[in-house]
């Protein structure tokens, strides 16, 4: 009996040893040796890539949600269609989903061309969701009516809310805060209460400290998490210049390694943030050209 009970102490033991646990395997090294990061990541696709390429670049990487945009008349625009289609079909399998992205600074003064762009999208079924990144401050008229500007903004996000039963994801410039509504609401807990989800345009390449990624970001991802709303944090990847702004702005020039290692930190500092829902990164072509 002492022997068979030494053989299954043995085997118990073996299998502790074996064992790999959940926060272990997120951090297991995906294919091509990228280590996967400990929150979701989300990512905008603002071309049309090869669908495997991006569906193999997305998983590698822990990229959950891929904001794909998408032209007006999606059922009829043939080439776009079929293109989504098979990124659809790839991406599902692979768990992740995809989000409808549009958001021309026209549908300010046009929102029944936002709503038909979102219903005809969505109708597609290839979808879970719509992610709008509609940028107020590129409105011709920011500097000479910002109020009225800021008015048809959150009326065009109302009507795109309620025209779809599916999440609405919303993009909020991090200063948003600094701007109130007629009624003397902050602009950022106005799109807050709009909205199904947030994603905090909080572009900087630093982590934490002063003016970093969770500096910037942080008023607007209290206030969606205090409402309740999954958010995000968001950085970018792209070449936006060589002055100092510009430069703090993005990971373009960093490598990808430096990088995921700033995101990693971001996710450890937000990590008791009940409904932080990791970090989306702007966007596929930048991030897939930095160098490993």
């Amino acid at each position: 009996m002492r022997g068979f009970t030494r053989v299954v102490v043995a085997l118990l033991a073996l299998l502790a040893a074996l064992a790999v646990t959940p926060a272990a395997q997120a951090r297991k090294p995906a294919a091509g040796g990228v280590v996967l990061p400990s929150a979701p990541r989300a990512m905008w696709v603002w071309t049309r890539p090869d669908p495997k390429t991006l569906v193999d670049y997305a998983r590698a990487r822990g990229v959950t949600d891929v904001f794909v945009s998408v032209p007006d008349h999606l059922p009829t625009s043939g080439a776009a269609l079929t293109w989504v289609t098979s990124l659809r079909n790839l991406a599902a399998p692979a768990g992740i989903r995809l989000q409808a992205l549009g958001g021309d600074v026209a549908w300010i003064d046009s929102p029944t061309t936002a709503v038909a762009w979102e219903t005809e999208a969505l109708s597609t079924g290839l979808f879970t969701g719509a992610h709008v990144d509609l940028e107020p401050w590129m409105h011709s008229q920011w500097n000479t009516d910002q109020g009225g500007v800021l008015r048809r903004y959150l009326s065009t996000l109302s009507q795109l809310q309620n025209a779809t039963t599916l999440p609405l994801e919303v993009d909020v410039s991090f200063w948003l805060w600094t701007l109130t509504t007629d009624a003397g609401t902050p602009v950022d807990s106005a799109v807050i209460a709009l909205a199904d989800r947030v994603t905090v345009m909080s572009y900087r390449n630093t982590a934490t400290g002063t003016d970093s990624i969770t500096d910037v970001g942080a008023r607007t991802l209290a206030k969606a998490n205090a409402a309740g709303r999954p958010v995000r944090l968001a950085a970018e990847t792209n070449d936006l210049g060589s002055d100092a702004v510009s430069l703090k702005q993005t990971f373009w020039g960093h490598t990808q390694s430096q990088m995921a290692g700033t995101l990693a930190a971001v996710d450890a500092a937000e990590a008791g943030v009940r409904n932080y829902a990791g970090i989306a990164v702007e966007d596929y072509a930048g991030w897939s050209a930095l160098a490993p």
